[in-house]
């Protein structure tokens, strides 16, 4: 199984922070937010990764690479523990770059090469999730299970309209996709079910999607069309994930997600809990 991470976006809503700085290595304390998402991958099984960049996000291939100057310092200094936390981890990294900002799906597009005719599972940096047992593995086992494509998915409450929402039935206690409503008006929501920032698809997904790209004729292009194809032809379920999960695609969310990490680690969770009792 292959890893896709796609991180081409131009992450205006942290402006001017992201002009130089790619959003996927804003940290949650000491840890940039694609490490979360790495680890995830490794922890399923996922050794062979592709970014998705752009031409502005060259600090991302830096960060994956050795730092000959950093490393050889900490070596002098007889401090092993931190040299562990800059060398790089025990994968295989590649970069491809969106030439131009035309969407997710033309995004996946530039995939083709790297996944062949092979399952691969799609990771949004946006979305993190804390589980006992990785995101990604969550949506392997279920691709074990049914072959199919599969949506990582939750319930929720209260306003739908932000929201791919997925349309489902239940069979067997797993979720078959029928469609995905994006962003639909109030109160014509299918379900309460939200299709969340990480996929698993099948080698029939990438050459349909290749179809519907001929067929786009401008403006930014989505994966979503495709998606309801291969639905329409009972290829998609949905998991619906155990775990927290962290939105950290807008400041508020940001912000929360650096409260909750402080408050997950030992070292940090006291100070954490005095300096917000400083503030309320």
């Amino acid at each position: 199984m292959k890893g896709v991470i796609i991180a081409a976006g131009y992450g205006t809503r942290f402006l001017p922070a992201s002009k130089t700085v790619p959003k996927e290595l804003f940290p949650l304390i000491d840890t940039p937010a694609i490490d979360f998402i790495i680890d995830e991958f490794i922890a399923s099984g996922i050794k062979d990764i592709l970014i998705v960049t752009s031409r502005r996000k060259k600090a991302l291939e830096d960060y994956f690479d050795h730092e000959i100057e950093l490393e050889k310092f900490f070596i002098n200094s007889n401090n092993p523990d931190k040299n562990k936390l800059i060398l790089p981890k025990d994968i295989n990294v590649f970069f491809v770059r969106q030439k131009e900002m035309k969407g997710t799906g033309n995004a996946l597009l530039e995939c083709r090469s790297f996944i062949g005719n092979e399952p691969f599972v799609v990771a949004y940096p946006d979305d993190i999730v804390f589980s006992d047992k990785p995101l990604s593995k969550q949506l392997i086992e279920l691709y074990n299970k049914t072959g199919a494509n599969i949506l990582s998915a939750e319930f929720i409450e209260g306003d739908l309209s932000r929201y791919g929402i997925i349309d489902f039935t239940e069979e067997k206690g797993d979720y078959k996709v029928k469609r995905i409503v994006e962003k639909p008006k109030q109160g014509t929501a299918p379900s309460n079910m939200i299709s969340v920032g990480r996929y698993l698809f099948t080698p029939d997904f990438l050459p349909l999607l290749s179809e519907d790209y001929k067929n786009h004729s401008k403006g930014e292009f989505y994966h979503i069309g495709t998606i309801n194809k291969l639905a329409s032809m009972n290829k998609v379920y949905s998991s619906v994930y155990s775990g927290e999960r962290l939105d950290i695609g807008d400041k508020i969310g940001y912000l929360e997600g650096i409260i909750k990490y402080s408050l997950s680690r030992s070292d940090l969770r006291d100070q954490t809990k005095m300096i917000l009792k400083k503030y309320l």
